[in-house]
Formats: structure tokens, sequence, C-alpha cells
């Protein structure tokens, strides 16, 4: 309510301070914890915790000082798994936690950053003869910049595993309508036939296709050490110019990363093909949205969600939901992609002034987009229906003339361009194909029923069906990489890995 000066009062703050719950972006609500603000916190803890054991690594600290940093700071290191390295995380207690996110937050305007005001709590936590050891020889940049990539590479992990559930459920309903007939529509009319099975495997090579990229961004994502400038003066000074060249890679070992070539305070690939995989993967998920959102219109209805939303004052809607949560994020990712863009190429002197500070709000809300858009989209491919009946009756709807195409092929020799063109005008027209070719006596020896059979003109849909779930190993990016064909991503899983839920 206006007050006497006539001014609103203000909304009052939610109990908690929490700005964002999803309630205006429902495609992210559910994943947006690997992203959160105690996520970042957690990944700029570890980042300095990383940077003390990589000091003891290379043989400057003590490695009786690392250990103990890490047992106070509460770091729990990597444990592979049959094989497979993991990322570090962090068994930090609650309530330090919390009181570490808050100094965080209360500092970060301040400082322009929130790892100014992370140093001197963090070394309140660590044992006294120890404290020299955090943040020595970094700047903000390094921990920000290592922690966002270590967030990145977390939430990319779980996208990239949503990924591979939808390509085996997608290869599985293209494979099992394989040789369906149905209507292809150009420029949203009624073309020629094509398959089902075509259409989805389509779909699904785009995201194959979009998954190969994002774990090639993924994989080559490094850490960052550079110091004030960029340079690594600091740790050459501390520990000698050896122990400056193999700090980053000991780094980057630590936090599960990349090793950098050099520093990249100003040098934004590592942010910019993150956000153009990202990009990818929501555009191909937005096509799979787009098509299934399309086909299932209550004037097509040749699919169907399992699990779509209804209408309390219209009982007859079942709206596709997940697909409209789909499209919704992949209508906002191409201006964030480019917002990072942006930002890298003014990426100005040593350290830039605002255009470093744009990227991490429009990465983060990248990356959940991309978790809430991935994991409808599993759901949205495990309960894909097809309604055959509807695809029956919209390949027969233009009464023959889907096969226009094919009967002109076979006809015109015979009765001549100008006669096949009045059949078609007539049967444009309302009239049965199939009967106005009866009536032309040129036309007997023909077997005109299986001529305008659509069934008969897929061309070779089956086969490219199966080219496209059976990628060549020159297909993707990803490949061409890595000729030798190791850990390819977009490889198809096993029947014994498709058979997991």
């Amino acid at each position: 309510m206006p007050t006497d000066t006539g001014v609103p009062e203000p909304i009052p703050a939610a109990a908690d301070g929490v700005i964002d719950r999803g309630l205006l972006s429902p495609v992210t609500v559910g994943v947006d914890a690997l992203v959160s603000d105690a996520a970042i916190a957690d990944a700029l803890i570890l980042a300095e915790i990383g940077l003390v054991r990589a000091w003891a690594s290379v043989g400057v600290a003590p490695r009786a000082d690392a250990e103990a940093v890490s047992a106070a700071l509460g770091w729990r290191a990597p444990n592979p798994v049959g094989g497979t390295p993991t990322l570090p995380s962090l068994a930090l207690a609650s309530t330090e936690r919390e009181a570490l996110l808050r100094a965080m937050l209360s500092g970060s305007a301040a400082g322009g950053n929130p790892v100014i005001a992370l140093v001197a709590p963090l070394r309140e936590l660590a044992p006294a003869g120890c404290r020299a050891w955090i943040h020595r020889g970094a700047t903000s940049q390094d921990i920000l910049d290592s922690a966002l990539m270590l967030v990145s590479r977390r939430a990319a992990a779980e996208v990239a595993q949503r990924l591979r559930g939808v390509l085996t459920r997608l290869d599985r309903f293209a494979e099992e309508h394989r040789s369906v007939a149905a209507a292809a529509r150009t420029l949203t009319q009624h073309a020629v036939p094509t398959t089902v099975g075509l259409r989805t495997a389509g779909w699904a090579a785009g995201i194959r296709r979009a998954l190969a990229g994002l774990d090639a961004a993924v994989a080559a994502l490094p850490a960052q050490l550079g110091g004030a400038g960029g340079t690594l003066a600091a740790p050459a000074e501390i520990g000698g110019a050896d122990a400056a060249r193999a700090l980053p890679a000991a780094l980057a070992r630590e936090l599960g990363l990349a090793a950098p070539d050099a520093p990249w305070h100003t040098t934004r690939w590592p942010v910019t093909e993150l956000g153009d995989a990202l990009t990818r993967v929501l555009d191909a998920l937005g096509v799979f949205a787009a098509d299934t959102a399309t086909l299932s219109r209550t004037e097509i209805g040749e699919l169907a969600e399992g699990d779509g939303g209804g209408s309390s004052a219209m009982p007859q809607k079942r709206n596709p939901v997940g697909s409209i949560l789909i499209r919704s994020a992949a209508l906002r990712a191409p201006q964030l992609g480019a917002t990072l863009h942006l930002a890298a190429a003014l990426a100005v002197d040593e350290r830039p002034d605002g255009a470093w500070h744009a990227e991490w709000p429009t990465l983060r809300e990248l990356l959940r987009l991309t978790l809430g858009a991935s994991a409808h989209a599993e759901r949205l491919a495990s309960g894909l229906r097809l309604r055959p009946e509807a695809v029956a009756r919209n390949l027969s709807v233009t009464g023959g003339l889907l096969v226009a195409e094919r009967v002109a092929l076979a006809v015109t020799p015979l009765i001549g361009a100008e006669r096949f063109r009045d059949v078609i005008a007539a049967a444009g027209s309302g009239a049965d194909l199939a009967t106005l070719l009866r009536a032309q006596p040129e036309l007997a020896g023909l077997d005109l029923e299986a001529l305008v059979d659509p069934h008969h003109y897929l061309g070779l849909a089956p086969e490219l069906t199966d080219a496209l779930l059976t990628p060549s190993p020159a297909s993707s990016p990803a490949d061409r990489a890595n000729p030798a064909g190791q850990g390819r991503a977009h490889d198809r899983p096993s029947p014994a890995e498709q058979e997991q839920p």
C-alpha cells in the first residue's frame, strides 16, 4: 500500500533471503543444487584447499601442513571408482559452511568478488602454523575461475548422464518405429512420406553430437593460476621458477581439472567454449521438444507425452508440459551464450573491469537451464508414446497427394504432363487420386494401389535411421579430435547398459 508520501511500501524480503527458487523458471525446479550459491561457495573453498595441496605437491609447502589444512577445512579427496577419477568434495560442518558463505556474501560487494572476503575466515579455521599457505601466491580470479570450472564440470557430468539416458530411450523408440510411415512436413505442410524412426533418429543425432561437444568442452576445462597479473611472479618468488611452472598443473590435478597451458585471465575460451557446448545441447533438446509439442497438437495427435498436464476448465486438454519447459530453456540459451562471448571479447587489460563479473551469473544460468532441460528431456523420452491411428489418419488426409512426386515419375511418361496436371488438380479439389488414375486407360498395366501407397515411397528412410543410430567414426567433433576412438562420448550404450533404469 502507498504510504503517506505516496511511495509504495517495500515488499518484505523472504525470511531466508533467497531470491530465486525457480518460481518463474519451472524448468529448473529441483536441479539447482549443483549450481547454487552454496555449491559455488564449496567450490571456492575447495579451490583454496587445492592450492595449498598443490604447494605441497611441488615440494614447497610441508606435506603435513597441507594435510592439516585439508582436514581442518573438510577436504574430501577424489575417490576413483572403477579407475574413473572423481572430483573433490567438502565435508565441512554446516555451521562453518554457512558462516563462510555469509562472510563471502557480506564482503563481495566491497571487494568486487566473493574471494577476498573468504580468505580471512578460512585462515581462522586452519591450524595456526599452516595459515600462511592459504591463498599463497594467488589472486582472486585464480580461485573464482577454478571454482567455476569445478562447478561446471560437476554440473556438466549430470547433464551428460541425463543426455545418455535420453539417447538410450530415443534410440529404442527409433528402432521400434524404424519403418512406420508418417507424413513429412516441410514449411508446415505435408510433403512426402517419411518414417517415425527417421524423425526420431534425427532428434537423437542432434543430441548425440551436442553431447560429444559437451564432453570435449568439459574435458578441456582448466584450472586457473596466474597470480596478480597473470605472470606467476609471486609463485616464482615464493618457490622458485621450477615450482611456479609446476604449480598450475598440480592445482589442476588436485581439483580434477585440465592443466592450463598458461594463465587465462583474459583468454576466455574455456568459458565461451563451454557456453557454446551448453547452448548446442539446449538447441538439440529444443528441436526434440518443439517437434513433440507440434506432433501432440489436438489436430495432429501423432505423439503424446507420458504425463502431460491437464486443465480444470478444459478437460479435453493434455498439455505437453515437458516439451514446453524444455523449449522455454532452449529459447533463453542463445542470448546467454551471446553474453558470454560479449564478456570474453571485452576482457581487456590483465583483468577486465566488469566483463569477467558478467560471466559468473550468465554461465551459472546456462548451466542451470541445461540441467533442467536435460532432466525433463529424459522424462519426456521415457514416456513418449506414438499414436499409430493418428499417424495413419494424417497419412491419408491429402487423398494420395502425399505421393504425387512418385506418381509423377511413373505416369507422366505414359499420359503426358498436361493430363497429369489435370489429375493432380482434380485430386487437390477432393477427388481420390487412385480413382482418378484408374480412369486413365494408359495406366491399366500399373499396380496403382501400390503406386499411391505411402509405405512404398520411403526411399532410404529405414537405412538412414540405422546410419544415424550408429554414427561413423568421423561423424563427431570428439572423434576427429580423438582418432584412436578411446572413450568416444557418442558411442551407443552396450545392450547391458541399455537395460539400466
